[in-house]
């Protein structure tokens, strides 16, 4: 193959790329995971994370990709045959609903049309409607990534405790954490699931849960069977700063780095930044003609961008064309999307002038393949940038 010059634009939204300072931090040589400079590494790693959870509670962390997560917040909390509630937000819900179901849980799937978060009125609806709390827990994507939807993880919280309920709330923001606000305390969340390969800007490879005092009592009296998922193997040597089994060494040298870099820019300028390079990502779209997926107002995510092509043209033709053309990697659509559907991802070490690049290589992509748009969205998007705040 010809070689392509210039820079690779790796835009699917996750993995993100990897900034060279956490390339370096990773490249470090191995430590013996049980000598005391690995507890200082570990201490660090687990009281860094519980301020991006914004958690005073525990955070667990496992060799394992944000599917991982899943498993070891169901099986930690649940017995076999537990109502869980579920919404369909996306790819991700119905993965995370189908997964339950393997795990010999009785999942309650809400339906959703896959173009808004999650709806707290019917959260609270279901729950009201079970009278004898058979819904052990309700689990709700917080950004879907398939979508580019946001659900209000504060209102479901609400509606769960409007309704009376008991049930546990169980969120994952695999790639809404450390890129869109996530309060995990404040919300009221039980479990949160989150990976290394969004906002953590790291390679895939590990897996969180941050955990409630709620969720840790369930613990205790769950039946689900579990061993290498089991937060009770945890407990006792994180709190030297070890691991129960070898962990990620390298991979924990990098999110330390991550950690570091999240709190030098300030993670409410995290947040601002995520939320300001959305905006003008949808409105280049809206100015090519183009459809957002996500037709919520409110509900859109900072962290990605999923766009609808015309009928008749594949989003997956497009994509080609613009990796092979012009070096540029955009997310495709997943189940019910696929082929209508590409998504730019706008996350991580990102900012203008590369949100300006990806633009641009999407319109050229536009153009390349002959998908039908109105010229201009990339003019709109740099005027968007200049009136707006850093």
């Amino acid at each position: 193959m010809m070689r392509q010059p210039g820079r690779h634009f790796l835009q699917i939204p996750g993995p993100s790329s990897v900034p060279d300072r956490i390339l370096n931090a990773i490249s470090r040589q191995v430590i013996d995971h049980r000598g005391p400079d690995f507890a200082e590494l570990g201490t660090r790693v687990l009281e860094g994370l519980k301020t991006v959870f914004k958690t005073e509670s525990n955070v667990f962390v496992f060799p394992a990709s944000g599917t991982g997560a899943w498993e070891a917040a169901l099986v930690n909390v649940l017995s076999p045959g537990d109502k869980v509630l579920m919404y369909e937000t996306g790819h991700f819900a119905t993965l995370w609903k189908s997964m339950a179901q393997r795990l010999g849980l009785n999942a309650q799937f809400i339906h959703g049309n896959w173009r808004g978060g999650a709806d707290p009125d019917k959260i609270e609806e279901a729950l009201r409607e079970d009278t004898t709390s058979e819904i052990k827990a309700v689990c709700v994507v917080h950004n879907e990534t398939s979508t580019g939807s946001v659900s209000d993880i504060l209102s479901v919280r609400k509606a769960i405790d409007n309704a009376g309920h008991s049930a546990l709330l169980m969120v994952d923001s695999i790639s809404g954490l450390a890129s869109i606000d996530y309060q995990h305390d404040e919300w009221g969340v039980d479990v949160t699931v989150s990976g290394s390969q969004k906002g953590f800007m790291l390679p895939p490879g590990l897996s969180f849960n941050a955990v409630s005092k709620k969720s840790l009592m369930a613990n205790k009296v769950a039946k689900l069977q579990r061993s290498y998922w089991d937060w009770g193997d945890m407990i006792g040597p994180n709190k030297s700063g070890y691991f129960p089994y070898t962990p990620a060494t390298n991979l924990l040298y990098g999110l330390v780095e991550s950690i570091d870099m999240l709190h030098e820019e300030g993670l409410e300028n995290v947040f601002s930044r995520h939320s300001r390079h959305g905006v003008t990502t949808r409105q280049a779209v809206r100015a090519w003609g183009l459809e957002v997926l996500c037709s919520e107002q409110g509900a859109e995510s900072g962290v990605l961008t999923a766009v609808m092509l015309p009928k008749g043209h594949s989003a997956d033709a497009f994509r080609e064309k613009a990796l092979t053309e012009f070096g540029i990697s955009l997310g495709n659509g997943l189940s019910k999307v696929s082929d209508k559907v590409f998504r730019i991802g706008h996350l991580g070490d990102f900012n203008d002038l590369m949100l300006m690049a990806t633009l641009s290589g999407v319109e050229l992509g536009l153009e390349s393949a002959h998908v039908p748009y109105n010229r201009g969205g990339v003019q709109v998007a740099l005027e968007q940038l200049k009136t707006s705040e850093t």
